[in-house]
């Protein structure tokens, strides 16, 4: 498998890390069968020769490559010891009838399915207690097909939950690289449960009003690395997750070692970079730098609740541009949304450690909505060399929080005028066990340094 050595993560990005690793045995999916011509469904053939290569898994692993064409398929499940490869023309597309998405159960920190009780279907591209997993290609597509999706959820007609297009579980060294992603029913990439995972170099595209198209979901996962990655949907360009309610209590596996970086996103419903709502197992140890995001609802923002328990602690976020975004940053503490009614009420999460700087903003609506719950103040919220241009005569709203600011225009709320400069207690990024190295930070010198390359992106 590809050489990842975690502890040697950069503080800043993390190093390019090659996507694909010799295999000795390859085959090409037409040889089982399939036609890409967008109107055969192709799922035999995925599953029969995924069934194949199976054999030489314990022989230095194996590639199936998707050639040139419009391979229409349902779900099926990869292996571990294998490299998914598609050509620069191949689309794998989803297939518009639900029956072709089995549905499984739904996953334990969740206790039930994510938008219905009960079970969910399974992603377009499945594994679970995998290794060694790369998922490639020359910058091919995966396309969820999700419009259909999106109606039955708007019409209230699902069963059950609706599947990612990619989602692996309790998986290990995993490279997802060079692809487009377009219209996932639901949430794009989901690693749950899982460990050393790399996603770089993807793009994933969603109508800005499609329903839940998360871009990135590190769930329950650690050593994560996201980098350089293009996204323009309609939910949370890149959130970090970790169970929900009880269920995630009880489960108790965190999130934690998360390095991102080189992010441009656009979204109507979301924000750039989320924590939660469901972050019941913890969150710790992230961070994030080199965020670009425009025509967005929030830039930055924390989602939790009476009920959720756990924490999202020592988080860094630093070089950051937004323009036309809404709210720049927003902590929520009764964002609400619960399992069922069995969860704790008294279940308070703790917010603390959480540093942004190196921050600038042009169209901004409102600077910041910080606010905590009663009972549990949400502490040691920093702010540093962070200059919006901000519409609103109330730039800043503050309520049940602590922290400390410091070069902040507008000025930040009262409870944060502390100046952070001058205290130790602001997290600084360097006690994450995944990231030793302490790159230098890169200070805005102006808006459009930053905004120019976004900008462009974002015309695309």
């Amino acid at each position: 498998m590809v050489g990842i050595q975690w502890s040697s993560v950069s503080s800043t990005y993390c190093k390019d890390m090659a996507s694909s690793v010799y295999r000795p045995h390859s085959v090409t999916i037409t040889e089982f069968g399939a036609v890409g011509d967008g109107v055969t469904l192709n799922t035999k053939a995925f599953q029969n020769a995924i069934f194949y290569l199976n054999s030489f898994a314990d022989k230095g692993g194996a590639q199936l490559f998707v050639p040139a064409g419009r391979w229409l398929t349902g779900s099926f499940s990869l292996i571990s010891h294998l490299t998914l490869s598609l050509d620069k023309d191949a689309e794998i597309i989803g297939s518009p009838d639900s029956s072709d998405w089995p549905v499984i159960d739904p996953l334990p920190s969740y206790g039930r399915g994510r938008e219905l009780p009960g079970k969910r279907h399974q992603s377009l591209i499945f594994g679970t207690n995998l290794t060694d997993v790369i998922i490639t290609g020359a910058n091919g597509t995966i396309d969820g097909q999700g419009a259909i999706w999106w109606g039955w959820f708007h019409n209230n007609t699902l069963n059950y939950t609706r599947p990612h297009l990619v989602e692996l579980m309790y998986s290990t060294d995993v490279v997802i690289s060079n692809l487009t992603f377009k219209n996932s029913p639901f949430w794009n990439i989901h690693p749950v449960y899982c460990s050393q995972v790399l996603v770089q170099h993807v793009t994933i595209l969603a109508p800005l009003n499609s329903p839940n198209t998360d871009g990135i979901d590190p769930d329950s996962s650690t050593n994560v690395c996201i980098d350089h990655c293009y996204v323009r949907n309609g939910d949370d360009v890149i959130v970090i997750k970790s169970g929900w309610d009880e269920y995630g209590i009880s489960f108790a596996r965190p999130s934690t070692n998360i390095s991102i970086s080189n992010i441009t996103g656009e979204t109507r419903g979301g924000a750039g970079i989320a924590f939660g709502s469901e972050m019941s197992g913890g969150i710790s140890e992230v961070r994030a730098e080199g965020l670009r995001i425009v025509n967005s609802m929030h830039g930055i923002r924390i989602k939790t609740a009476p009920g959720r328990g756990g924490y999202v602690k020592n988080v860094y976020i630093s070089d950051v541009s937004m323009d036309n975004v809404s709210m720049a940053i927003r902590i929520t503490g009764n964002f609400g949304e619960h399992p069922d009614d069995k969860y704790d009420r008294n279940a308070l999460p703790m917010i603390s450690n959480i540093t942004i700087e190196n921050l600038v903003g042009v169209n901004v609506g409102v600077a910041g909505i910080l606010e905590g719950i009663e009972g549990d103040n949400f502490s040691s919220i920093c702010l540093s060399n962070v200059s919006l241009s901000v519409q609103s005569m109330h730039p800043w709203n503050c309520s049940l929080i602590q922290g400390y600011s410091n070069s902040v225009i507008p000025e930040s709320c009262e409870q944060l005028r502390t100046d952070c400069g001058q205290t130790p207690i602001c997290y600084d990024g360097g006690s994450s066990s995944a990231i030793h190295a302490q790159a230098p930070r890169h200070r805005l010198s102006s808006a459009s340094r930053l905004l120019d390359p976004l900008l462009k992106l974002a015309t695309l």
